[in-house]
């Protein structure tokens, strides 16, 4: 599964292989596009939780579409946390061209606590701004 190996793994080869050119990640408020897109992607995940684990947990199918229900699973600053979350994904071309992901961020300010969460997105907010 490419959530599973992609972000859990890190493993950008199979991403190439995966996921369209133009392939454009709708992952709550952000917005992640092509292969550089993905590398951000992961690389934040892999960031806040080095120990990332994502298990799929049902998926559904109909047309170019696939829904999968997933659970993320890692250790952030010494706080281990379950967070759940759904991706649906369109296929074009016999790959990912568009996925839209909704996670669960109030579980994950519960488990992390909220110092550390709004510290946590305040970080991220930050990088985002010094890119653009």
């Amino acid at each position: 599964m490419a959530l599973e190996r992609v972000c859990t793994r890190g493993d950008l080869d199979r991403a190439r292989e995966l996921y369209a050119p133009d392939f454009v990640d709708h992952v709550n408020a952000l917005e992640f596009r092509g292969q550089e897109g993905i590398a951000r992607s992961v690389a934040l995940y892999r960031a806040l939780f080095p120990d990332l684990r994502i298990d799929v947990v049902d998926q559904i199918s109909e047309g170019d579409r696939v829904v999968s229900r997933w659970t993320l699973q890692g250790t952030h600053r010494g706080r281990r946390v379950t967070v759940p979350g759904i991706t649906i994904s369109r296929f074009a071309n016999d790959q990912f061209a568009e996925d839209w992901t909704a996670s669960d961020n109030l579980a994950l300010m519960r488990q992390l606590g909220v110092r550390r969460a709004l510290a946590l997105f305040a970080r991220h907010a930050a990088r985002r701004r010094s890119r653009a």
